[in-house]
């Protein structure tokens, strides 16, 4: 005999979201959080949670794990437009979620509006004051660190909301890690490097880049992106002391991160933080 009763809707498990580890203690109304592949409803390429929502996945799918996401937040998600610029936001009550000028930056000292940035190998970079007055977040793929991303977030914090550099903490999260980034003379080109088989002794980040020529003699190089970013923000003003980093690494973790360059189609990951309501 059947039953009459409506079937039970599942309820979604709450998302493995990581947590920064940051080098120093930070006061609790500083939330911040990263995304794993886990936890969504997308498909395919893009399973399961996809946060991006112009990699080919179906939108409903996305809209349903942006939904999840600002769930296990608590706090509204803004999704910058990427272009590996330099161009950071300031956030507030009134910043739409989505449809924002072009930037790969943004900062933030209102409650509850989350600093948010897509990735899929480029480096997540998640900086608050210490005293919790402000955070921001940038996307730091190598194009964006050559413009200066992580040096126009730094400044947007010091001249926005008053965070000196030295005041200010950083977290680098998940990306491709330097055993599996190559490049090619460009991208040395671009740090102010000049491309050959033995280090340039006239860049200070010369260090950064490992020459690993591919089988048929074309020069490659292998890249350490959060090394880079590091050299970048202490540059920026950051002591070294207040500055760490995730160990994970996008392209080797393939059950539990999106990476483009492994993959080609693929996700994106999110890393977010945000200001709790209630103050310091």
């Amino acid at each position: 005999m059947q039953s009459d009763l409506p079937l039970p809707v599942p309820v979604p498990q709450p998302l493995p979201l990581s947590q920064p580890r940051w080098p120093l203690p930070l006061p609790p109304v500083v939330g911040a959080a990263m995304s794993t592949r886990h936890g969504g409803v997308s498909r395919g390429p893009w399973a399961s949670l996809n946060l991006g929502g112009a990699c080919g996945d179906e939108p409903a799918d996305v809209a349903v794990n942006r939904q999840r996401f600002a769930v296990a937040l608590g706090a509204r998600p803004v999704w910058l437009r990427q272009v590996h610029g330099q161009r950071v936001l300031r956030l507030d009550a009134t910043s739409p979620g989505s449809d924002l000028p072009e930037a790969d930056a943004a900062w933030t000292d209102a409650p509850g509006m989350a600093c948010t940035v897509l990735v899929a190998d480029c480096l997540p970079v998640l900086l608050a004051a210490r005293d919790g007055r402000a955070v921001a977040a940038a996307h730091a793929g190598w194009r964006g660190l050559a413009a200066g991303v992580l040096e126009a977030t730094v400044t947007a914090l010091q001249q926005g909301a008053g965070v000196p550099p030295g005041d200010q903490l950083a977290w680098l999260g998940p990306a491709i890690g330097p055993q599996a980034f190559e490049v090619g003379a460009d991208v040395l080109q671009a740090f102010g490097v000049v491309p050959g088989p033995a280090p340039d002794p006239a860049s200070p980040l010369s260090g950064y880049f490992v020459y690993r020529p591919r089988p048929d003699g074309a020069p490659r190089w292998l890249a350490d992106l959060a090394g880079l970013a590091r050299a970048r923000l202490q540059a920026a003003g950051l002591p070294l002391a207040q500055i760490s980093a995730a160990k994970a690494c996008t392209w080797t973790q393939a059950s539990e991160l999106f990476s483009f360059r492994r993959d080609g189609v693929t996700g994106r990951l999110a890393a977010a933080i945000w200001l709790r309501s209630g103050g310091i």
